[in-house]
Formats: C-alpha cells, structure tokens, sequence
C-alpha cells in the first residue's frame, strides 16, 4: 500500500525510521529539537527520542560538521543538518578535509558514517546568502557522496540508504518542494545510492535534471507532447556516485540532450556531466548539447526577481524545440 505524503514528511518519516532502527544513528543541528527545524521537517522527533538523540546545538558549522566527523570515526552514524546549503562554505575545512578525505588519509583505519543534510534552492525571497544550489561545489571532494531526491519517494528511500553507507554523504533537499506530494509506501524501503530513474520515457529528446527541475522538465515535456516532440526526463538523483551507464542510454536513445540544473551555469555540475557524454557517447549525438541552468548572478531577495534567475519550464520548452529541429 502507499500513501500521499510530502518531500518533508518523508524526510522526517526516513530519520525516525532510522533512528528507531539504529542505536547508533542521531540528529543534530540548529533547531532541529523542540523546533522542529527551520522549515519544520524534523517536527516530533525530539519529543520521540529525546534530547541525546535529537540534539540542538550552537550556530556554529564548523562545529557541527566537525563534531559529525568526530562522532562517525568513532562509531556513531550521525546526521547533521545545515540550515540552509549556502552554510557548506562555513564549514568548508571540516566537510572537504575532513569528512570527505579521512577515511583515505588514515589509510581506511575507520568510516566515516555520517550524512550531512542541506536544505537548497531559491524558495521565496530568502536571498543570496540562503538561496542556492551549491551541490556542484563538492564534486572535487572526492570521497563524498553527493545525494538529490526530487520527489517524497526518493528522498524517504534515498536518504535511508545514506543513513546506512558507511561512506559520508552530502544529501541535498529542495526547500522549493518540501511541501510537495507524492506516492510513499507504507512498508520499508530503500533506494540504492548512484541509481539513475527515468521520470518520462521519451524517444526524441532527453532531459537530464536533478532536484527542483525535475518537475519543471516534467512541465516542459508535457508541453512539447502538445507540439508532437516526445521528451524523456532522467533524474540521475545525484551526482556521486553518478549513474554513467544511464546517461549513455538514454543519449544513445534519443540522440539530443538538454542538461538542466537551478544553479548558474558557469560551474555548475552540467559542464561535467556534458564532458561525460561528449566523451563516451558523442557519436550518438545529433544535436549539440544544450544547457538550462541559472542565471550567474547571486540570487536576489525580491520574490519578483528571483523568479528570473532560476530555469523555467517556459525556457526548457523553447530548448526542446531548438533542440529537436536542428
């Protein structure tokens, strides 16, 4: 059976089912206790477990990310939460060289367990400093996993999975779709971590996206269907480890692909996953590959034009079409 819940319930959903699971596991962060969290998602869970499992702590990153890394080589399996994602560059030191290179600078002695959660994207006015999607910023940190569900299933299902790998993982959330709605069953799950899904079959033209636009790539497929171009959207649900082969497939498939992520373009992890199909499967191509990303301008505070630095499905359709008659 399978119910209807949100992104956020079935985040909060995954951490108390682990947290019931494992001794080992807790939570901590900046008002993630009697709170709830800033945007209510771990709601319930202190009262539950209580306050050795559910912990708040100071406003300190560098601290918290730190005092993860301490927790996780010595045995515990922790999840910490950052406010928000654009808080990665206060902790910067301690997730790039700590929690990622450990393990390898002590020679594989310990694991470093630990699942690092960041609330991401423009979602409503919260401006530069709380606004973007940094995921892209951790691909030279290897050794990290880095983890994007765009809908309730997969974020349930995937961060269960990152709770339980012993490698250390960055899960990124979408504030823009917490509240969204979607089929989760009722029983236990999980979902492999580097396993690309296909959210629409399509034979014309790919869309690759991960988070948010997803469902905006899912909007501009629907309507380039109106104009007779059938367009597959692949969700890769994260970009280490990135599933290759299914990127492949679906290029080979169709032969055009458009990648597109709510982060700026310049730097951002398309150039990467576009350097991967121009090297394994260029031939396929019949088309250049095009990008939709974010404008490379920091995010504004006014709602009115925020709504202009990040990816429409409006663009996206325009892409599809460019892109299927060339």
């Amino acid at each position: 059976m399978t119910r209807i819940i949100s992104y956020a319930t079935a985040i909060n959903e995954a951490i108390a089912e682990e947290l019931a699971h494992d001794e080992r596991v807790f939570l901590m962060g900046q008002d993630v206790g009697a709170f709830g969290g800033v945007f209510g998602v771990t709601a319930g869970l202190f009262e539950k477990f209580g306050p050795q499992r559910v912990i708040d702590t100071p406003i300190s990153e560098m601290f918290l990310v730190g005092g993860g890394v301490g927790a996780a080589i010595t045995g515990m399996r922790p999840i910490v939460e950052l406010q928000f994602a654009d808080f990665l560059w206060n902790a910067a030191d301690e997730i790039v060289g700590k929690m990622a290179k450990w393990r390898y600078m002590h020679g594989g002695i310990f694991d470093v367990p630990m699942v690092l959660r960041f609330p991401e994207g423009a979602a409503g006015g919260a401006g530069p400093e709380h606004s973007t999607c940094p995921e892209a910023a951790l691909l030279p940190a290897a050794g990290l996993y880095i983890v994007i569900p765009s809908t309730p299933f997969d974020a349930k299902g995937l961060l269960k999975s990152a709770v339980r790998d012993d490698n250390p993982v960055a899960f990124f959330e979408h504030k823009g779709i917490y509240n969204l709605k979607g089929e989760v069953p009722d029983g236990e799950y999980t979902i492999p971590l580097g396993v690309a899904d296909v959210k629409r079959a399509g034979g014309d033209v790919t869309i690759i996206a991960w988070g948010r636009m997803v469902h905006l790539s899912l909007e501009a497929a629907e309507l380039a269907a109106r104009d007779g171009i059938d367009v597959e959207v692949l969700d890769p649900r994260g970009l280490r480890p990135l599933d290759v082969d299914a990127i492949v497939r679906t290029v080979e498939k169709t032969g055009r692909v458009i990648i597109s992520h709510e982060a700026g373009q310049t730097g951002g992890a398309s150039a990467e996953v576009a350097a991967i199909i121009a090297g394994q499967c260029i031939t396929s191509l019949e088309a250049p590959i095009m990008r939709v990303c974010g404008i490379d301008t920091p995010v504004p505070q006014s709602v009115s034009l925020e709504q202009f630095v990040i990816p429409s499905a409006e663009e996206l359709h325009v892409a599809i079409k460019q892109i299927a008659a060339y």
